[in-house]
């Protein structure tokens, strides 16, 4: 059995730029690119596999054609999404529904989200959580146009990590790159949008403010992060976030210098992408070569493997409820 290496969807944003071109050497369309979703199985934006004989079949196809790849999982849909986010001017501000929200509104699964930041210019900032301390509070700041109010705004630096779960109002804004891990859902409440004009339409973005509303934790509360860092053979290995602080998905930073032989352990499968550096996979029967924005799934099948060489990857698994 061998790894499941995947090509990016690319999609045009409002606030996009071209670093995806110049970062990761990506092959992205013309004008202002936002994101890759470089690990997708999301209906149409899915991920295309790029070896072996699930060569030019989408994720989504594969996963639901192949379910012994990915442990026999329940779900019916590839429950995680990774994406590079390229912020060359503001995104708005968004909050995203859970579960039972969005299953009852949008017939779709709520989106938990996390930001493992790449860059960030000096002097950036992220919108992370509010002041309001009741839902009464926040409509009523929502409704003056309190934003400078009503909005968090925390420093941030290469290095640093954010989880959003779902009811966080959160915004990147320019000058900022990360490595997104969440659910695989598009479900997005825009709150605020700076009343910005849109080029395609000539008109202000649409406004999702009762739902927003509806769905955001009020008060917000910071999660509680271990950020556990362990050493194994050659790699050290920060645990960025795992149940049950996040059910949906475990989330590993791994800086790799040497040698590291390691399996699925209890996983299902792996999603791996490398943001820095370049090394090699080996397997029982072959090895292939890893470089700044690869990405890859290591299937059921592989149950022991080694990456070797300089290389700082993000990798990620379902959850227990997956």
């Amino acid at each position: 059995m061998e790894p499941i290496f995947l090509t990016p969807y690319f999609r045009s944003k409002i606030w996009g730029g071209r670093k995806l071109e110049t970062i990761f050497n990506y092959d992205i369309p013309d004008g202002k690119v936002g994101e890759a979703w470089v690990i997708s199985g999301y209906k149409d934006d899915a991920s295309t596999a790029t070896n072996g004989e699930l060569k030019g079949k989408s994720l989504r196809s594969i996963y639901q054609e192949n379910p012994e790849l990915f442990g026999n999982p329940k779900s019916k849909e590839f429950p995680l999404l990774v994406k590079f986010l390229d912020a060359n001017d503001d995104l708005s501000v968004q909050v995203h529904p859970d579960d039972d929200y969005a299953e009852k509104v949008e017939n779709d699964r709520g989106k938990t989200e996390s930001w493992y930041v790449l860059q960030a210019d000096p002097g950036s900032y992220l919108i992370y959580g509010h002041t309001a301390k009741t839902r009464a509070e926040l409509a009523d700041m929502i409704n003056k146009g309190q934003w400078d109010k009503l909005l968090r705004k925390v420093p941030v630096k290469a290095g640093d990590f954010f989880y959003v779960p779902a009811g966080t109002i959160h915004a990147l804004t320019k000058g900022i790159m990360v490595i997104e891990t969440q659910q695989s859902s598009d479900v997005t409440y825009r709150l605020y949008d700076y009343d910005r004009i849109d080029d395609k339409t000539g008109q202000k973005r649409d406004l999702h403010t009762e739902k927003s509303i509806d769905v955001t934790t009020v008060p917000h509360v910071d999660p509680k992060l271990n950020g556990k860092i362990e050493q194994d053979q050659d790699a050290q290995i920060t645990t960025l976030v795992a149940p049950p602080v996040s059910p949906h998905f475990y989330l590993w930073q791994i800086d790799l210098n040497g040698e590291w032989r390691t399996g699925l352990n209890e996983h299902p499968y792996l999603l791996v992408t490398v943001i820095d550096g370049s090394g090699q996979l080996e397997t029982e029967s072959d090895s292939y070569q890893l470089k700044k924005g690869t990405n890859l799934i290591i299937p059921n099948q592989m149950k022991k493997f080694t990456f070797t060489g300089k290389m700082k990857m993000v990798i990620s698994a379902p959850g227990n409820d997956e």
